[in-house]
C-alpha cells in the first residue's frame, strides 16, 4: 500500500510556525519554545514580518521566503489573517497545516463566513489542515510538540484525538503523573477540514500507535466516522467519551464546535456496530486509557476479585453488575486448592476475601490460583490498609504471581499516605492500578466489551435479506402518491400496504366512512372486530378514545362508530376525521406485543428499534437499538438487548413465540431502511408474536421529501454490501470465476492469497519484501467503506473451497474526483485475461461514481503490468521523485 497522504504532517521533517514572537503570552512563540526545548529533530523556520530572529531562529517574512520543501505549517495569527495565509502556504507548496486560531464559527455569523474563507481557499490551494480554534497537536516519538499546551508527553502507543484542547490538557497532565506515554495527540478544535474520520483513517495505519481515545462532541460526515472507526476498531482498541447526552450538554457541544450532536442512543448503537467501547465520563477514559496502556487485553468478561476486605469486594462486585459482569463461581479445583492454603473462614467462592491479616504470600497464592482457573479471564486484587498489612511486599507478590500470566492483572490499593510506594511498584512492573474498586471494574468491563464488540463489526449484511425479493417498486410508488398529494403521514391502510411491500404479516384492513359500512365490513370480516379512527392527524389513538376493541355484534359497532366520531370530534376538534379502520380481533391467548420501528437521526441516518410494544411503551422504556443493515446474527443481538426477549420464550406456562418470524420483520425493516430513504418515522405497535407466528396489528409511518442522493444508500452511515455486483465471468477456456466486492470475512482469504504469491509478484505489488500482510493492512484491505473504496476479488471454487484468485482495488483520494488504483493476479492465473476483467469492472465502477480520474504507481520493471496498462488506455510519466516508479493514469470524463 502507497503512504497515507497524511504521513508528512504526523510525521514532519520541517515545520513553519507563523506568527512567531518572543512576546509573552505568544502562541505561535509558545510552539516555538516548546519544539526547541523538546529537541525536535526537524528545522524550524518562524513566520513574522516584524521580526528577524526568534529564540535565535532566523525569522522569516513570509511563506514565499521559505525554503522549498515544508512539511507542516503551523498558523496562530489573528482569524483575518487565516484565509490568506493558507493561500500562500498552498501557492509554497505546503500542503498540510494546523490552525490554532479562534474567531471562527464558534463566534457567529461572521465566523462562518471566515471559516468557510478558510476552507475554499485550502481546497483551491490544494492545503489539508487540522482545526481552527485547537490546541494543536503532538507527535512524542518526534519530539514534536505543535501545542500551546503542556509540556512534550512521553512516548507510548496511545493516541488521543479531541475535539476539546481542554480535556486534551486534563488527559495529559493526568499521563505524566501516571507514567502513560501517546504515539499522538491531536485537539481538533471546530474540524473544519481534517475531521475525525481522515484521522482515524491514518491512526489505523500508524505502527506507532496501539490504542486510540476519541473524546467527541459532534460528527459532520458520519459515514466517514463510521468507517473509519471500523477499519481502526478491527486491529486496535478504540475507546469513545461523547458528550451531549441529554439536551443542555447538546447545546453546548454545538456551541463549542458548531457540529450536530445527534440522538444519544443512536451513538450509542453506532458505535456498538463499529466495534469500539463507549464510556461516559472523563474518569473512566482515564482508566480505559492506563489499562491500554499496559496492554489489558482481556478474553471475556469473567472477573475474579481478591480482596482483604469485605466492603471494597461488595462495591466492585455492584460495579461489574452495573456494566452486565457476573462475577464467575471458581472452580472446584481452584477452591479445593484455596481451602488448603487460606484460612479456614476465607469466603470459599469470588470474591476471593483472603482476609484482613493476609500477609504478602496469601496475595501471591490466590491471584495465582484465580488466573489459572479456566473459569476466569481476568483478577482484580484489591487491598485496604490494615493493622497488619504490608502494601509494598503484597504487591511484590501480586506482581510476581502476574509475572508470566496469558490473562490481565489489574489492582486498587486503596488509601494514600502508605500506598504511593506499592503503586509505583505496580507502574514499574507495569501492572495497571487505581485508587478506585469502582475505576478498575470499569477499565476492565469496558475492554472486556471492545473484544465482545468485535463480533458486530465483522458483519456486513447486504441491503437485502435471503427471503423473498419485496415490491420496492410499489412501495415507492405508494409513498411517492402521498407525497404527491403533499401528505407526509400514510394512512393506516397506506402503512400496512407499505409492510406488505415488504412481505411483513399484516391484519386485514378495512375503512368504513360510515355506520353503515362498519357494519357490513365487520359482517364480511367476522366477529369479533376492532375499530379505530382513521385521522392523519392522530399518532395514539387509544389516548383520545379512538380503539374500540371485542366487537361482538352489528349493533355493536354501529354504536361504537358514532360514540367514537362523537367523542373525537369533541377532544380533537382540529383532526381530519376519515372514518374508521376495522379490522378483526385478535384472539390470540399466547400473544406477546412488541414493538418494531424506523426512526431517522439527523447525523446518522436510520436506526432501527425493537422492544415491549402496546399502550405503555412510553412508560416501560424497554427498547434496543440498531443501525441497518441488519442480518440474523444482528437481529438476534438487537432482541436480546431487551428484557422482553426473555418473555419471547418459554414464559409462565407459555409456550415460545416464534422467534425465526420475529426475526424476519426485522430483517424486512432492515430491507425498508435500505431501500426506502424517504422513510423518516415506522412504528409497527403492536406487533403481535406468538408461537404461530407474528402479524403488524398496527402502523403509522411518516414520510419525506428527499434530497437527491449523491449514490444509492447515501442515506445510511454503514453502506449495505453491495450484492448486486456479485457477478458470475467465464473464461475463455471454460474456467467459471465469481467477481465481487471483497467483504470482511474474507480476510483469511486474502492472506493466503498473498502468502501464495511468488516472491517476485509481492514485491512488484508492494513495492517491498513482505511475505504476508499485519493484520492492520489485512483489515484496511478486507473491511472497506463501499461508499469510497472498492475492492473487486475473482474467485474459483477449488477442492470444495473458496479461493481468491485476483483482486483490483481503488481508493478515492482527498479531491473526490480521482482516486488510485491497485491489481494483483495469483501467478498460476496469469496471462488468462483475469487482469483486463479485473480492471475493466474496476474502471466501470469508478466511472459510475461519478470520479473523472484514475491513477496509480507501477515499477518501471513491472513490464507486464505496463502493457496491460496500455491496453486499457492509460497513459505514462515518470514518478517525480523516483525513476524507478513509472504514474500510470486514465480520465474517467468520457465515462471509463
Amino acid at each position: 500500500m502507497s503512504q497515507h497522504y497524511l504521513f508528512p504532517m504526523f510525521n514532519p521533517k520541517s515545520v513553519a510556525v507563523f506568527g512567531a514572537s518572543e512576546r509573552h503570552n505568544s502562541i505561535a512563540g509558545q510552539i516555538v519554545s516548546n519544539l526547541l526545548e523538546g529537541n525536535f529533530s526537524g528545522a524550524i523556520y518562524p513566520v513574522n514580518p516584524k521580526h528577524e530572529a526568534v529564540f535565535g531562529q532566523k525569522c522569516y517574512p513570509t511563506a514565499a521566503l521559505l525554503p522549498s520543501r515544508i512539511d507542516l505549517a503551523i498558523i496562530a495569527t489573528p482569524a483575518p489573517t487565516v484565509p490568506g495565509l493558507i493561500r500562500e502556504i498552498g501557492d509554497h507548496g505546503i500542503r498540510n497545516a494546523v490552525v490554532l486560531s479562534a474567531g471562527f464559527r464558534e463566534v457567529g455569523k461572521d465566523g462562518v463566513e471566515l471559516e468557510r474563507d478558510i476552507c475554499n481557499a485550502a481546497k483551491t490551494h490544494r492545503v489539508r489542515f487540522v482545526g481552527p480554534n485547537c490546541l494543536g497537536m503532538q507527535r512524542p516519538g518526534l519530539a514534536l510538540n505543535a501545542t500551546f499546551g503542556p509540556a512534550t508527553a512521553k512516548v507510548g502507543d496511545l493516541a488521543l484525538v479531541s475535539q476539546s484542547g481542554a480535556v486534551c490538557t486534563a488527559v495529559l497532565d493526568w499521563a505524566a503523573a501516571n507514567d502513560v506515554g501517546f504515539s499522538s495527540i491531536v485537539s481538533m478544535g471546530a474540524g473544519a477540514d481534517l475531521d475525525f474520520g481522515e484521522i482515524l483513517d491514518f491512526l489505523a495505519l500508524d505502527p506507532a500507535t496501539k490504542s486510540i481515545l476519541l473524546y467527541v462532541e459532534g460528527i459532520r460526515d458520519a459515514r466517514r466516522f463510521m468507517s473509519a472507526l471500523r477499519v481502526a476498531a478491527a486491529v486496535k482498541p478504540v475507546i469513545v467519551i461523547k458528550v451531549g447526552r441529554h439536551p443542555a450538554g447538546v447545546r453546548a457541544a454545538q456551541s463549542h464546535t458548531g457540529a450536530l450532536v445527534g440522538s444519544d442512543a443512536v451513538f450509542s448503537a453506532m458505535m456498538r456496530r463499529a466495534g469500539v467501547v463507549r464510556v461516559e465520563t472523563v474518569v473512566e477514559l482515564i482508566a480505559a486509557a492506563q489499562a491500554l496502556s499496559r496492554h489489558v487485553r482481556p478474553r471475556g468478561r469473567r472477573l475474579a476479585i481478591v480482596t482483604n476486605g469485605g466492603g471494597p469486594g461488595v462495591m466492585a462486585t455492584d460495579r461489574a453488575a452495573d456494566l452486565g459482569m457476573v462475577l464467575p463461581e471458581l472452580s472446584v479445583a481452584t477452591v479445593a486448592e484455596l481451602n488448603t492454603t487460606l484460612p479456614t473462614h476465607w469466603s470459599h467462592g469470588n470474591p476471593v476475601d483472603v482476609l484482613g491479616d493476609a500477609g504478602a504470600d496469601r496475595y501471591g497464592i490466590a491471584v495465582a490460583a484465580c488466573l489459572a482457573d479456566p473459569n476466569v479471564d481476568g483478577v482484580l486484587a484489591m487491598l485496604t490498609p490494615q493493622a497488619m498489612t504490608e502494601p509494598l511486599a503484597a504487591a511484590e507478590a501480586v506482581i510476581e504471581a502476574a509475572r508470566n500470566a496469558t490473562k490481565p492483572v489489574l489492582t486498587a490499593w486503596l488509601g494514600e499516605k502508605t500506598m504511593g510506594a506499592a503503586r509505583d511498584c505496580f507502574r514499574d512492573a507495569g501492572v495497571p492500578t487505581f485508587i478506585s474498586p469502582e475505576g478498575a471494574v470499569e477499565a476492565f468491563g469496558h475492554l472486556a466489551t471492545y473484544y465482545e464488540n468485535q463480533r458486530l463489526l465483522r458483519q456486513t449484511p447486504g441491503p437485502l435479506a435471503e427471503l423473498d425479493a419485496p415490491d420496492i417498486e410499489g412501495a415507492r410508488m405508494i409513498i411517492e402518491a402521498a407525497l404527491g398529494e403533499g401528505r407526509t403521514v400514510l394512512s393506516e391502510t397506506e402503512s400496512k400496504s407499505l409492510l406488505a411491500a415488504f412481505h411483513i404479516p399484516v391484519a386485514r384492513t378495512l375503512i368504513a366512512r360510515s355506520p353503515s359500512e362498519a357494519l357490513l365490513m365487520a359482517e364480511q370480516l367476522g366477529f369479533p372486530v376492532v375499530l379505530k379512527i382513521n385521522s392523519p392527524d392522530i399518532s395514539h389513538k387509544s389516548d383520545v378514545g379512538g380503539v374500540h376493541l371485542n366487537l361482538d355484534s352489528g349493533q355493536e359497532v354501529r354504536a361504537a362508530y358514532a360514540e367514537m366520531m362523537t367523542n373525537i370530534a369533541k377532544k380533537c376538534p382540529q383532526a381530519r376525521l376519515e372514518g374508521v379502520v376495522i379490522e378483526p380481533m385478535t384472539t390470540r391467548p399466547h400473544v406477546r406485543e412488541l414493538l418494531i420501528g424506523i426512526a431517522s437521526d439527523p447525523v446518522l441516518g436510520p436506526v432501527i428499534s425493537f422492544g415491549a410494544g402496546g399502550v405503555a411503551v412510553e412508560v416501560f422504556k424497554d427498547s434496543a437499538l440498531a443501525l441497518p443493515p441488519l442480518n440474523r446474527y444482528l437481529a438476534r443481538d438487537l432482541m436480546e438487548r431487551t428484557r422482553v426477549f426473555k418473555m419471547l420464550g418459554a414464559f409462565r406456562g407459555l409456550p415460545p413465540a416464534a422467534l425465526v418470524e420475529v426475526e424476519n420483520v426485522l430483517l424486512r425493516i432492515s430491507e425498508m431502511a435500505c431501500e426506502l430513504p424517504w422513510l423518516k418515522e415506522l412504528d409497527i405497535n403492536p406487533l403481535m408474536a406468538d408461537e404461530g407466528g407474528v402479524m403488524a396489528v398496527d402502523a403509522r409511518i411518516v414520510v419525506a421529501r428527499q434530497r437527491p442522493l449523491e449514490a444509492r444508500y447515501a442515506h445510511m452511515a454503514i453502506h449495505p454490501y453491495p450484492a448486486d455486483l456479485v457477478k458470475p465471468w467465464q473464461l475463455r477456456d471454460g474456467t467459471m470465476l465469481t467477481i465481487r466486492p471483497i467483504r470482511a470475512e474474507d480476510a483469511e482469504m486474502t492472506q493466503n492469497f498473498v502468502r501464495n504469491l511468488s516472491p517476485e509478484s509481492r514485491f512488484l505489488r508492494f513495492m517491498s519484501s513482505v511475505s504476508e500482510l499485519n493484520p492492520e493492512v489485512l483489515a484496511r484491505l478486507t473491511q472497506i467503506d463501499y461508499s469510497r473504496e472498492m475492492a473487486f476479488v475473482a474467485t474459483a471454487v477449488q477442492d470444495d473451497c473458496e479461493r481468491e484468485v485476483a483482486v483490483s482495488r481503488y481508493s478515492t483520494l482527498p479531491d473526490n474526483q480521482s482516486c488510485e488504483f491497485a491489481l494483483v493476479v495469483a501467478d498460476d492465473w496469469q496471462h488468462r485475461g483475469v487482469g483486463f476483467k479485473m480492471m475493466t469492472v474496476l474502471l466501470e465502477h469508478a466511472s459510475s461514481r461519478g470520479l473523472k480520474r484514475m491513477e496509480g504507481e507501477v515499477l518501471a520493471s513491472n513490464t507486464g503490468m505496463l502493457t496491460l496498462m496500455n491496453e486499457i488506455g492509460f497513459t505514462h510519466s515518470a514518478h517525480p521523485d523516483d525513476a524507478g516508479i513509472k504514474v500510470v493514469t486514465r480520465d474517467l470524463s468520457a465515462g471509463g
